[in-house]
């Protein structure tokens, strides 16, 4: 199928594309890597009167460390995510995570920023984002504001970020040294996005357990599984303590059915895949 007919701007600067942004008034979408944009546009899901090419913003494309905090731009591809040497020492689960996204093509061209923005709730990098306590740059008319995980998703396909803003930037905490981490999935074939995949990622300080879980596909956004953390930061790490955190993942998730798997199949996933996370982190973990 052809997509409708739209106007096409590709600008070389974020101002540019703001006021892009601003003449069509919400009737405009943003292009980044396109891998989701592209098909809702073939099939007609999608008609906007405008597309604003985000690819020649270069000032958009970039791994930092600073302040305690991995800093990525919105233009930044999968591809460079998964072999940054930033990522792999200070974010090993969002490197892990960037492994399951897609196939290679895809992860070439799909940006953090368009995946997040999305808010496909059975993508990686939003469960990532919500494990990790991390936040995200919008950038507006009205200047910038910075959203956390809970403040940006809304439900499928849904965000907080209003039509005249720009997803500008992606920052998450570095992950303690001797952290340990996972992130399992399970999906129909290789590279479809997944029925449900766990984030995971524990860590020891003082004889103390620290956990972060998240899940994806397992409901409209991706959910934070905190009761199931508290069962290993009371108990530990041993496998008594890793089976109940599984067992109560399975009893937080709200998950709805689809083609793909029933309601019930998801929550069985989402404890069976909570247990094997932890255990994988929990080898890992100094």
């Amino acid at each position: 199928m052809k997509p409708p007919k739209f106007e096409y701007h590709a600008p070389s600067t974020l101002d540019e594309a703001l006021a892009l942004l601003a003449r069509y008034n919400g009737d405009a979408k943003l292009l980044a890597g396109g891998q989701s944009l592209v098909p809702l546009l073939n099939f007609r899901l999608a008609r906007p009167a405008a597309l604003i090419d985000l690819n020649r913003i270069t000032s958009l494309a970039y791994i930092r460390e600073h302040d305690g905090h991995v800093r990525l731009g919105a233009m930044t591809r999968q591809r460079a995510i998964e072999f940054s040497p930033v990522v792999a020492r200070r974010l090993p689960l969002l490197r892990e995570a960037t492994r399951w996204v897609g196939h290679l093509p895809i992860r070439s061209r799909g940006t953090i920023g368009g995946s997040i923005a999305h808010a496909d709730p059975s993508a990686e990098y939003p469960a990532v984002l919500t494990a990790l306590e991390g936040e995200v740059v919008a950038r507006g008319p009205k200047g910038e504001r910075t959203l956390s995980s809970g403040a940006l998703f809304e439900t499928y396909l849904t965000t907080t970020l209003a039509p005249d803003e720009i997803l500008t930037e992606v920052r998450l905490p570095v992950m303690p040294e001797g952290a340990g981490w996972a992130f399992e999935e399970l999906a129909r074939r290789h590279g479809d996005f997944a029925i449900v995949g766990v984030a995971a990622a524990v860590w020891r300080s003082g004889g103390r357990v620290t956990a972060r879980l998240a899940t994806a596909g397992a409901g409209g956004t991706p959910r934070r599984l905190r009761a199931a953390e508290e069962i290993v930061e009371r108990d530990g790490l041993g496998a008594a303590a890793i089976e109940a955190a599984g067992r109560r993942a399975s009893e937080l998730v709200e998950p709805d059915a689809d083609i793909h798997a029933s309601a019930d199949y998801r929550r069985h996933l989402a404890g069976v895949l909570t247990e094997r996370a932890l255990k994988r982190a929990a080898e890992r973990a100094a």
